[in-house]
Order: C-alpha cells, then sequence, then structure tokens
C-alpha cells in the first residue's frame, strides 16, 4: 500500500538537533555519495514506512534516520535476498519465469537495492537534512483505503488472554441491516483492539489477536451453502480486495455475514478486540456481467511431510470447469513453505505462469494486471507445486525433528492457491482475448503467456469482421 504526503507522524523539528552535514561536489569521474537524506528516506517512504511505524504490524519503526540507522546493515542484508524466505519488502516473485506484472508489486528495483548497499558499506551517512522528501501521512485507524465506506458491519468484541493457545472459532452472525440486493465494488476488513495506538510488538502480529477471518454473506433461507457469497479471507496486514467493475459481490436484502473461522492468537497483552467490514457498493441497478469463478486449488488431506528434509514437494490439481480468468495468486503453506509455482496445463502444453518464494511470516497476494491476468479455457488443469524445508536452516520451523500433516496450526501445513478468479461465457472469453490482441498490439506468431488461445482464429470474430462496412 502507498501512504499519502503529509506531516502527521514526523516533523521537520526531529532534524533540527542535527549538525548539517557538508556536501563538497565530486571530482569528475566520482561516484556520488550515497546519503539517507537524499537517496535512501525515498526509497523507505515507497516501500517500507506503511509497515514499519508505530501501530502498525511490523517490529521497528523506519520513519527517521535515528530509526533506520541500528538496522543498516540488517535492512542491506534482508533487500538483498530479494525473493528469498526473510526479502524486505516482503515480495517473493521469481524475476526469471511466468508473468510479470501485478498491480501491487512493492518490491525494490536493482537499482534500489545497489544504492542501499552502497549507502551501508559508506557507513549509512545521514547527509544534508534540507534533502529530506517531506513526511508521509498514514491517516488514522478511521481512515479506509477504499474511500468512505457505504456500509460498516462491527463483529462482536472478542478478550483473548495474554498467554493462550490459539483458538479456531466460528463468532457468530452479523446482520447487515441491507433492505434490497446491493452488490460489492470493494471490501476492506480491520481490526480494532484495546492495544494503545502508540505501543509496539515485537512480531508481526504483535498488535492484533484477529490471525485470519473466513466469511460470507447468508441469508436466513440459504441453508444450501451453495448461496453463499463469498469473500477474500481476511489476514493480518491485508490489502483491500477490490474487484473488477464488472464483477461485483452480490449482498442480499436481510443477509448476515457468518463469521465462520475465526483464528484468534495471544499477543503477550490481555486484549480485546474486533473486526470492521467495510463496503462499498455499486450504485442501486448495477448487474455484474461477470460471476466469480471457484478456483480453489490445494492438498489438506494427505500431507506428509517428514522432518529434517529439504526440498520436499507437494502436487494438487484442478481442472477448469469454465472459460476461466485469474485475477490473483495467493500461495499459503505454513512454516515449513519455502516456494510455490503455479502451472496451466492446456493440452500438450505446460506454462508456467507464476512462481514466488514463500515465507509464513509474510503471506502475500500477487495480483496479476489487467492485461496479464491468465485467460484460461475450459478444461484447463491447473497445477500447483510447492516446495518445502523442516532443516535448521529454515528459522520458521519450531522443531525440525518433528514430522507433520495437514492441519491448522503453523507446526502442521496447509497447502493452497487461495487466489481469486472470475467465470467467462464463450462470448466474454473471446472478447477478453481480442481486445487485450488490440490493447497489447499482438501480432500472428506472439505468445503472451497464461493466454494459450490469445492468437487463436476464432469463428465468431471473423464472422464480425466480415459484418464490418
Amino acid at each position: 500500500m502507498k501512504a499519502k504526503p503529509s506531516s502527521r507522524l514526523l516533523t521537520a523539528g526531529l532534524f533540527a538537533l542535527l549538525a548539517p552535514i557538508a556536501v563538497s561536489a565530486q571530482p569528475s569521474g566520482q561516484v556520488a555519495e550515497v546519503t539517507f537524506a537524499k537517496d535512501i528516506a525515498p526509497i523507505l517512504q515507497q516501500n517500507c514506512q506503511e509497515c514499519h511505524r508505530p501501530a502498525s504490524v511490523a517490529p521497528m519503526s523506519l520513519l527517521t534516520y535515528q530509526d533506520v540507522r541500528p538496522y543498516a546493515r540488517a535492512i542491506k542484508m534482508r533487500t538483498g535476498l530479494r525473493n528469498e524466505r526473510g526479502a524486505m519488502p516482503p515480495w517473493f516473485l521469481e524475476r526469471d519465469l511466468g508473468i510479470q506484472h501485478y498491480k501491487n508489486d512493492s518490491s525494490l528495483s536493482e537499482e534500489e537495492i545497489e544504492l542501499i548497499g552502497r549507502w551501508v558499506d559508506a557507513g549509512a551517512p545521514l547527509g544534508d537534512p534540507n534533502d529530506l522528501p517531506p513526511p508521509l501521512d498514514f491517516g488514522d485507524e478511521n481512515e479506509w483505503e477504499i474511500g468512505e465506506p457505504d456500509l460498516i458491519v462491527e463483529s462482536p468484541a472478542v478478550t483473548v488472554p495474554a498467554t493462550a493457545p490459539d483458538k479456531w472459532t466460528n463468532i457468530g452472525t452479523i446482520p447487515t441491516g441491507l433492505t434490497e440486493d446491493r452488490y460489492v465494488a470493494a471490501v476492506e476488513v480491520k481490526e480494532f483492539n484495546d492495544i494503545p495506538s502508540d505501543g509496539s510488538g515485537d512480531t508481526v502480529g504483535g498488535r492484533y489477536v484477529f490471525h485470519h477471518m473466513t466469511y460470507a454473506a447468508v441469508t436466513p433461507e440459504g441453508d444450501d451453502p451453495a448461496s453463499a457469497t463469498r469473500f477474500p479471507v481476511h489476514e493480518v496486514g491485508r490489502n483491500a480486495d477490490i474487484f473488477p467493475d464488472n464483477a461485483g459481490r452480490l449482498l442480499k436484502a436481510g443477509s448476515s455475514l457468518e463469521l465462520e473461522t475465526a483464528h484468534m492468537h495471544a499477543n503477550g497483552r490481555e486484549t480485546t478486540g474486533h473486526l470492521k467490514f467495510a463496503f462499498k457498493l455499486h450504485p442501486k441497478g448495477y448487474e455484474p456481467e461477470i460471476r466469480p469463478a471457484r478456483t480453489l486449488v490445494g492438498n489438506g488431506v494427505d500431507i506428509d511431510i517428514k522432518p529434517d528434509e529439504a526440498s520436499q514437494e507437494l502436487h494438487a490439481y484442478r481442472v477448469l470447469d469454465t472459460h476461466t480468468k485469474l485475477v490473483s495468486f495467493e500461495p499459503h503453506q505454513h512454516a515449513p513453505g519455502t516456494r510455490m509455482c503455479l502451472e496451466a496445463i492446456w493440452g500438450h502444453n505446460i506454462e508456467t505462469l507464476t512462481c514466488v518464494g514463500y515465507d509464513h511470516n509474510w503471506v502475500k497476494q500477487y495480483i496479476y494486471d489487467d492485461d496479464y491476468a491468465p485467460l484460461l479455457p475450459k478444461g484447463t488443469v491447473l497445477h500447483i507445486i510447492g516446495w518445502l524445508d523442516t532443516t535448521v536452516s529454515n528459522r520458521n520451523v519450531a522443531d525440525p525433528r518433528n514430522w507433520s500433516g495437514g492441519g491448522r496450526r503453523s507446526v502442521a501445513n496447509m497447502f493452497i492457491d487461495l487466489g481469486e478468479a472470475l467465470e467467462l461465457t464463450d462470448e466474454q472469453f473471446e472478447r477478453e482475448m481480442a481486445e487485450r490482441r488490440e490493447r497489447l498490439g499482438l501480432r500472428l506468431g506472439d505468445h503472451l503467456i497464461g493466454c494459450p488461445l490469445c492468437m487463436a482464429d476464432f469463428p465468431s470474430q471473423r464472422a464480425e469482421a466480415n459484418d464490418q462496412p
């Protein structure tokens, strides 16, 4: 998420106490000095401070030079990991495989990684405080990424002791209050609790007690699970979910949110918290053109993870029963997970769509750019491959000696792609491919990853062309 410029969290007075550092002109041919004020602070603002600030999910603040300086070498090491477990920012996309265009890419460029390395190697100088960019305003907890919500629904409050085992529980249903059917354009979920706003935690989840929540919209007569409208799982640190303009999600009149499974965890402080579900609605009379597709791929039944062994693999498959547009890839494993890839098998072709490193501390959703989201024909086989490491080199594993199978706890395992997808009719599928060819300027012989039929010559499109004057 990108923050908005302002001066609420950081004032120029913080730097008034620092003695100015004279910057002399560089001799001809000499590489210019890299400083925090001129070079590094803008990188941190763009990619790090949304999480690394007071009252956010990360364990240390990176707002000021004084905050950052003690962690300089750790920052160089973490950013240099790129897509491996432990990398910062936590964006684990592999750059040499599959689709490379995503809406929410928070990674650093190679130039930025090099700048950070040069800055640290030079002693991490501040530079001229006058070069510092304006500080950022991150708003307050009552501001929403989706803008002013049209509807906010609140869960019951739950109190979690300072120390307690993890708990998975249904916390009931909450009415939406809607008196007519409405379609959702975007949804955002936040936890609100009694931890002081200036408090901090030593772990990613230190400020929260809800690890995640699965939920759906149901009606009193909707005993059939297929009649429920499902929404993406809420997870700590997850961005808002903004649905495609032509694919809103239905909230029926008289519906309630069924809070199916709350994963609660202790954070070292007795905490009372609740969730707010904020919805942005389409105008009255809106009707979606495209329906969400069920493309969940995973294996939770016969997971067999051996102790103290690297490079273990898991596989799972799903055959698409409709033409499908994949909106996102969201790998979910547990502590042993180190990598996951998504493949599409169409006929005799096997194509890698996305490969990412995996770190259970930072579960990520990779949202495809619109013109690169996979367009897959009915009958395509989705194949996910997961890699796991239970040796001491994987610091996420609590005890490398333990065997593990499927289960909810982080010391057990899950193996799922939770990505979102859309179901397309024949007409919608052909139209999406034709429009994409035109926008990207594709020509005969071109190939677009994830679109095996993008260059196909459909009879319906030939007929339309012949009808043109």
